[in-house]
């Protein structure tokens, strides 16, 4: 009996070896399969099917109604400090219009470089500590450059300016600086300039293409800079060479960096701005926007902001937008009203 056990036990144990053997046999001839490429279509097949389910699960979030899922369903709005000054008189104080934007219902802050009183470490510190406490971003910092100048000290100069303002900016936590090309100051004051619908004469002996190549290579040499604060340089459709969405975009591609990018501004094109606006769009890295409530200090636009915000919503922009109120009315009446148009104009699509 003991004897036929054992034999039963070894002829188990050897086909367990056998069976074990098999299997072996047959797993390396599929690992050899696979390693020919007889078995990518079985890999390519997993593969896919991983893939497919990935984007199944995305699809059924982005099917959530955003009423339901607590998204936010709009662009956040910001308003500049040049909306409570519009370079006449005393300065209104950086911490005054911060007051104002968080009681007013604003998002963010852009700041005005010019407007800021003081910049020392702990002056920039308070401003921080102001805007945490009141739940605000410090969404930008508008600078004033100007590179249109045969004269290379003169630009140089406003190259190590735009440096100082990039280190403002990132001591100050802001993303994205507004940049302008600056112009030849052949009209010598902003009044004149804006009777003449911002158009001005190059210098003498020169002409606007001349002005090009000093434009770029100023922001080339800016560009290290920007990229090692982490500042995106946004040159604005402003004045001078940037008065065109050709002239923006010359410079912009020549330049050809993610820290030189576009601030769009809704009220800087005088006629066609829809279309001209929409050329910045694919590159915009902040929107300002325009208001006129009691006529414009120089001009007035009747700008409609559901062209603009279906020119937003065309390009999937989700940044900021930035009021600048031009008006003449009082800026404690104005301010609030714009708020209300812009919040109710700028939605994601749903």
């Amino acid at each position: 009996m003991k004897k036929l056990l054992n034999a039963n036990i070894e002829l188990s144990r050897q086909n367990n070896y056998r069976n074990n053997k098999s299997k072996l046999s047959r797993r390396n001839f599929c690992y050899k399969i696979a390693s020919c490429g007889i078995a990518g279509g079985i890999l390519s097949n997993l593969i896919n099917y991983q893939t497919n389910s990935q984007k199944l699960y995305a699809d059924e979030i982005t099917q959530i109604p955003k009423s339901e899922s607590g998204a936010r369903n709009g662009n956040l709005i910001a308003t500049s400090t040049y909306s409570f000054w519009h370079f006449e008189d005393e300065k209104t104080p950086i911490e005054k219009c911060i007051n104002l934007a968080a009681e007013f219902g604003f998002d963010a802050v852009e700041i005005l470089e010019v407007q800021m009183l003081k910049k020392d470490p702990k002056s920039i510190a308070e401003i921080k500590r102001q805007t945490l406490n009141l739940g605000l971003f410090l969404c930008g910092l508008s600078t004033h450059q100007t590179f249109v100048s045969p004269d290379k000290k003169i630009r140089q100069e406003n190259i190590d300016k735009t440096k100082q303002s990039i280190e403002l900016a990132h001591n100050l936590g802001i993303p994205t600086i507004r940049v302008n090309t600056g112009r030849w100051t052949t009209i010598k004051t902003f009044d004149e300039l804006m009777k003449n619908r911002g158009v001005e004469p190059p210098l003498p002996g020169y002409k606007n293409d001349d002005g090009f190549p000093w434009v770029i290579e100023s922001f080339q040499n800016l560009i290290p800079i920007a990229e090692s604060a982490g500042v995106v340089m946004g040159l604005e459709n402003h004045w001078g060479l940037g008065g065109t969405p050709e002239g923006v975009l010359k410079i912009v591609d020549a330049v050809n960096s993610p820290y030189l990018r576009i601030t769009a501004d809704t009220g800087n094109f005088l006629d066609d701005y829809y279309a001209k606006f929409e050329k910045l769009i694919p590159k915009a890295v902040l929107v300002q926007a325009k208001t006129y409530y009691g006529g414009g200090k120089w001009y007035s636009l009747e700008i409609d902001y559901d062209k603009i915000a279906a020119i937003l919503q065309k390009y999937n922009y989700r940044g900021f937008i930035s009021l600048e109120f031009e008006g003449n009315e009082n800026p404690k009446t104005a301010v609030p009203k714009s708020l209300a148009l812009l919040r109710s104009k700028f939605k994601f699509k749903q």
